[in-house]
């Protein structure tokens, strides 16, 4: 199935629609990485052991990477633009075919490279964890002069993966032409955690480590201490934690709110913090509470971890829906707000998963 067979009432909601203007840009949010073909493995009893044969009882294939991101945000209304270099294998086109046609996400500035093969990733979940294994070459540069990275469109908002010690011209760019920036960090190879090595956090409106990054980036021994040292660096820090939920602190006005985790059960973790912010991001360009934007962001992530795979487990609001309408009492009142976002009677319909092979010969 295809976006275009959601239910008509909640697959074209639209969470800007108040805010748009004519004037405004076309685009909402801009992003650019890497895409890789995920090989998702479940069911494992346990860790793969050395010199023995492990068999998943599940398994799923779908495009990984920054196109996790750009599902999750596409999926949740948000008109998204990817900047990727995609493989002319199969594995590229299938990828490039499940983004744009079956998210309508914008590859206008994306591209195809001769020769090049996709990369790949192999993950393996098991016991609430996952073990990855990932091959692939960076794409070569553009033959000619293209309008990116020096030139991002005009969008709401951009989403960036810091990297220390490597500061990215684009992200600088886009915040000079009104974009608001939304990072989050990947784990800090060489050990050093130096906040200062982030060059572009100061580009950012908001911050999104988790709770291990956060306290080791700010030399604290708590997710909230590290959340109040970070919003000395920027508007928003946001830290989560897991099955804890997420704490956050806007310097601006001083607000702090903390939202608990919602207890689901959990079939592949791959791709839940690219799904927590595009509910972060959904949130802010929505101009909710900070509380709202927690708790959506903490409830889109447990909905996701609920099926295989990163980007086709990112939920839409078919799904947000669903779990609103059997949404124990206990959490009435602190998703009370969904109640104006989602129509009455709403009901999901198909969504496109992750499945085991990426497409099937049919006979005639």
């Amino acid at each position: 199935m295809t976006s275009g067979d959601l239910d008509s009432r909640t697959a074209a909601l639209d969470p800007l629609g108040p805010l748009r203007d004519p004037e405004e840009p076309g685009c909402d949010v801009f992003l650019t990485g890497t895409v890789f073909l995920d090989i998702i493995f479940t069911g494992l009893d346990s860790a793969p052991v050395r010199g023995t044969e492990s068999w998943a009882r599940g398994m799923g294939s779908s495009p990984g990477g920054v196109a996790n991101m750009a599902t999750a945000l596409a999926r949740l209304g948000l008109r998204t633009s990817l900047a990727a270099a995609f493989g002319d294998d199969h594995y590229g086109e299938y990828c490039w075919d499940a983004l744009e046609q079956g998210e309508g996400i914008d590859l206008a500035m994306s591209r195809t490279v001769p020769g090049w093969h996709s990369p790949v990733t192999v993950s393996m979940a098991y016991e609430g964890e996952r073990t990855m294994v990932s091959h692939g070459h960076e794409a070569p540069p553009p033959a000619g002069p293209g309008p990116f990275p020096q030139c991002p469109p005009r969008a709401r908002a951009a989403v960036a993966s810091l990297e220390p010690g490597r500061g990215e011209a684009w992200i600088a760019e886009a915040a000079r032409r009104g974009s608001r920036i939304f990072a989050d960090v990947g784990w800090d190879e060489s050990g050093r955690w130096d906040l200062g090595a982030l060059a572009d956090l100061e580009h950012c409106e908001a911050f999104l480590p988790n709770a291990g990054e956060a306290m080791r980036y700010t030399r604290t021994d708590c997710p909230r201490a590290a959340a109040r040292a970070l919003a000395e660096r920027v508007p928003v820090a946001v830290v989560t934690m897991g099955a804890e939920g997420s704490y956050a602190v806007d310097s601006r006005t001083g607000e702090t709110a903390h939202v608990p985790g919602i207890a689901v059960e959990e079939l592949d973790p791959t791709g839940a913090g690219d799904v927590y912010v595009a509910g972060f991001v959904t949130g802010t360009l929505a101009g909710w509470p900070l509380a709202d934007r927690l708790a959506f962001a903490g409830l889109t992530a447990a909905l996701s971890v609920q099926e295989f795979g990163g980007s086709l487990s990112a939920p839409g609001w078919p799904e947000v829906a669903h779990w609103w309408q059997a949404a124990p009492h206990a959490l009435r009142g602190r998703y009370g707000f969904l109640d104006e976002l989602i129509p009455p009677a709403a009901t999901p319909a198909a969504r496109r998963r992750a499945v085991p092979t990426i497409g099937f010969r049919h006979s005639a």
